[in-house]
């Protein structure tokens, strides 16, 4: 039976939730101007395409609407599509559905092989937010996280930037030809990360964490699907978002994370390297899509990242040393 991380802090009061936000980690390829439904996408201008959000209320069912409205007004699936459109050029429109009206098979929020949808089932977001609703109950709330945002709500909106961002990853994989050294899965959530970390904060990868988690003790024993998916363990991904989230302020995390068990010791000092690495290699992967009005900015986070991941990979090399010596 995996332990998981958070339960590792509260074994006697983690509970059982999540039925089927299981699927987010079973599916392949698990915002700008808000338009309504049926207005259809933007038509394509000469600046390049751009990320529309589409809510298509009409079409959840009752059970279902009170979340969507949440996400909505909180406007997390808006502002990350206004990032990509502030910041990259991009060769075709990107719409983003909120919709119960998606390909057969889909449960989960999905990005579609050419990068131009992504699809964000109502139910799906109905499931995360059943999933917070216990988790609010059985597991104490990690320090990082404020006590204002540890509730339903606003941790079923964090974790919905997190994911969204994860699709965001893939559509721009797929769209820019992007070159990747490994799974297509470990770059989108790599994104994820990238995204949120630098221009949200915390909270998503906090949120993102304790769901994941959550989902990883629900499998229970692995099996060799999930040994052998595309997508890494579930519960392995939960340590790499918190990973790169103490990488990128080790000093800032050190306590909250580390020092409080959320985080293991054997796994905390290559952090810092590991966020380095992953922020330079968003920049620059990036940089040759920037939009002119973003390209001043990008440039100069892209130099910073490129100087801090030289840095690090030197304060790793004396780690390692260090380590080594005291095993």
């Amino acid at each position: 039976m995996v332990e998981t991380a958070w339960c590792a802090t509260n074994r006697a009061r983690c509970g059982l939730v999540l039925a089927g936000v299981v699927a987010l980690v079973a599916v392949t390829g698990c915002g700008g101007e808000v338009r309504e439904a049926g207005a259809g996408p933007r038509p394509q201008v000469s600046g390049g395409g751009r990320v529309t959000v589409v809510y298509e209320e009409r079409t959840a069912g009752p059970e279902d609407r009170r979340v969507v409205t949440l996400i909505r007004k909180s406007r997390v699936l808006e502002r990350a599509a206004d990032w990509v459109n502030g910041a990259l050029v991009l060769p075709h429109d990107l719409v983003v559905k909120v919709t119960a009206e998606v390909p057969p098979g889909v449960t989960d929020a999905v990005t579609q092989p050419d990068g131009r949808t992504i699809f964000i089932p109502p139910s799906f977001l109905a499931e995360v937010e059943a999933a917070f609703a216990d988790i609010v109950k059985t597991v104490e709330r990690p320090s990082p996280l404020p006590a204002s945002s540890f509730n339903t709500d606003d941790l079923t909106v964090l974790s919905t930037e997190f994911v969204f961002g994860h699709e965001l990853g893939h559509a721009l994989q797929r769209q820019l030809l992007l070159a990747n050294l490994g799974l297509e899965e470990d770059a989108a959530d790599g994104f994820a990360s990238f995204y949120t970390v630098n221009e949200v904060g915390p909270g998503p990868s906090l949120a993102a964490a304790m769901l994941f988690d959550e989902i990883a003790r629900k499998e229970g024993r692995l099996t060799l699907e999930n040994l052998a998916s595309d997508h890494p363990v579930t519960q392995q991904r939960v340590f790499n978002f918190l990973c790169y989230l103490e990488g990128s302020d080790p000093k800032g995390y050190q306590q909250s994370l580390v020092d409080d068990g959320y985080l293991p010791k054997t796994r905390a000092p290559f952090c810092p390297q590991a966020w380095a690495m992953l922020d330079s290699g968003w920049w620059t992967q990036l940089q040759p899509h920037f939009r002119a009005a973003f390209k001043t900015r990008g440039d100069e986070e892209q130099r910073k990242a490129r100087a801090r991941l030289t840095a690090e990979i030197r304060a790793l090399s004396e780690r390692i040393d260090e380590l080594r010596k005291g095993g």
